[in-house]
């Protein structure tokens, strides 16, 4: 089975967001509801690869399966956690809660926006890859690298500044922050690509959408045009947009579904 290790590279990750989220979520004492699905949703994601990843390589190939079965009801909410974030994010924005709300917010939500179709586009490939055994690892197992930019920056604000070499002021140097997060999971990402290129599409994918993340995210306070944009998604009903998420996440799952069945074999004629 390919990528014996891959429970630790896992559990790094969840590492680096309690770390991250220590004093902003873990033992903050009031957060919108929005940041428990978030975090809820997201570390249970991480420990379903985990156990998934353990199970399969000791020969537990029934919890590997039943484990599958439950990613489909787990996938929606993650992406529901998602879209929770971006509406908390376009709230604040809306309201000119902050200047730093008003600076980052298109900033955020467009950066979220994209975490979100990676991670749609990860689980549909894992699922429709799944009789390949290293393509659907690779993909499922891609899928924490989406995860790692946002508290790997806040771990590099707190306690390795120094490794900010774009060296903005003000807001922007939190963009500086997350650009150079997403910088180093792709290098992560494109060295995993070339140790086996034959079965290294997945890394290629996750590091492009970490690319355009990354690219994206740093220049969105300079376009004018997004900010209108994310007004208007802020006028949007609530209960739409999570709506939305939960039904893209549920189709990404059916459909990656769909197409990694095996196609029917045609009867013969006599």
């Amino acid at each position: 089975m390919p990528y014996r290790q891959a429970h630790w590279y896992v559990g790094a990750v969840l590492f680096v967001i309690v770390a991250g989220f220590w004093f902003s979520y873990f033992t903050a004492a009031s957060v919108p509801l929005a940041f428990h699905v978030h975090a809820l949703s997201a570390s249970a994601w991480l420990l379903l690869l985990i156990v998934q990843h353990l199970a399969i390589h000791r020969r537990q190939n029934g919890l590997h399966r039943q484990l599958g079965w439950a990613s489909f009801a787990l996938f929606p909410l993650m992406i529901l956690g998602f879209v929770m974030i971006i509406n908390v994010s376009a709230q604040g924005f809306a309201k000119g809660a902050s200047p730093f709300s008003v600076y980052l917010g298109p900033s955020f939500g467009t950066g979220m926006a994209l975490a979100i179709a990676a991670y749609l586009t990860l689980f549909f490939q894992a699922l429709r890859h799944r009789r390949n055994v290293h393509l659907h690892a690779g993909y499922m197992l891609a899928t924490p690298l989406i995860l790692f930019e946002s508290p790997f920056s806040r771990v590099m604000a707190m306690f390795a500044p120094w490794l900010n070499i774009i060296g903005s002021s003000g807001p922007q140097e939190v963009l500086d922050t997350i650009a150079l997060s997403d910088g180093i999971a792709v290098l992560f990402a494109i060295g995993l690509y070339a140790r086996n290129r034959r079965h290294g599409t997945p890394w290629l994918v996750a590091a492009g959408f970490m690319a355009v993340q990354a690219i994206v995210m740093w220049y969105a306070p300079f376009v004018p045009s997004l900010r209108p944009a994310f007004a208007a998604y802020a006028a949007l009903p609530l209960g739409l947009t999570a709506a939305i998420g939960i039904a893209s996440g549920a189709a990404a799952g059916w459909l990656g579904w769909r197409a990694g069945k095996r196609p029917r074999r045609i009867a013969q004629p006599a």
